[in-house]
């Protein structure tokens, strides 16, 4: 397929690494060009505009990280909807608001143009190795044509419906529980550590029982050996999902206690300087709320 990619953070750069592997004629967009020298390298066409990037496509992919980067490239001046021809297709993998996806599917539908929300689960180096999980939703016939760039970059396709909003809704709750049950591991590892006793302990007593899942893996691991720099997904990006589900609940009149916990939690680890790493460094925030060094 001739594919455009916008987009490369960490996440996008694996994503796109394996469009083109797959033997996909691959163009590629970034704000800051020096982001897409290795995609340059392996055999990418780094142009430096959207308009470009739109050029003779059966796709544009975006991912980017909030919904002010998708307005700007997909509804401003010189965006996806002036340069993506008569049927053209956007496929939105990033994290955004059900209201922002509602807004860019009307705009594409006004324009003739074809909208697919897809976002993804997983950690970079799970895109790296394309075992995302993807939830795509929109019209039945654009993903079905875009399943073969969903196989590549995803391990498990989740299909979502033909209305773009519930993909990025399942997204939301998702990262809000994720969110949740880092937050309470950083609960139960200060409980357990004013007791004396060791995190790794009840980490071990938690993924070898009931809890052995990758979330209670990764993340138990991570707060346990005190790995936040070893960034997935940064502190401020948290708050930015946790806002986005107070948002979606607030309009769907959906009560949601639990997220204001983890929204505290996350403010009070960037106002101590932890908002660029990993937004397990809740635990930290935890610990120092229980007087823990």
């Amino acid at each position: 397929m001739k594919v455009g990619f916008i987009g490369m953070g960490r996440m996008g750069q694996g994503m796109a690494r394996r469009v083109l592997d797959a033997g996909n004629d691959l163009v590629v967009y970034n704000r800051t060009p020096s982001k897409a020298e290795d995609l340059r390298a392996a055999g990418a066409n780094v142009v430096d505009s959207i308009a470009a990037v739109t050029q003779d496509r059966d796709a544009v992919i975006t991912m980017v990280t909030d919904d002010a980067a998708i307005e700007a490239i997909a509804l401003g001046e010189g965006g996806l909807i002036t340069t993506l021809p008569d049927g053209g297709i956007h496929l939105a993998m990033g994290t955004h608001s059900v209201a922002m996806t509602r807004t860019i599917a009307a705009s594409h539908s006004e324009a003739n143009q074809v909208f697919v929300a897809a976002p993804v689960l997983g950690r970079p180096d799970r895109a790296a190795a394309g075992e995302l999980g993807i939830m795509p939703a929109g019209p039945a016939d654009a993903v079905a044509r875009l399943q073969p760039l969903l196989e590549v970059m995803g391990r498990r396709i989740f299909p979502a419906g033909d209305q773009p909003e519930a993909a990025a809704a399942i997204k939301i709750a998702h990262n809000f529980v994720l969110g949740c049950a880092i937050e309470v591991m950083g609960e139960g590892m200060s409980l357990v550590r004013k007791y004396g006793v060791e995190p790794l302990v009840l980490h071990q007593v938690l993924t070898e029982g009931i809890f052995g899942c990758p979330a209670y893996q990764i993340y138990g691991d991570i707060i346990v050996n005190e790995a936040y720099d070893n960034v997935g997904f940064t502190t401020l990006i948290g708050l930015k999902d946790a806002n986005l589900a107070l948002a979606a609940a607030e309009a769907a009149q959906v009560p949601l206690p639990s997220v204001n916990v983890w929204r505290d939690r996350l403010l009070g680890a960037i106002a101590h300087g932890d908002g660029e790493r990993d937004w397990a460094v809740v635990a930290r925030e935890q610990a120092r709320a229980s007087g823990l060094e």
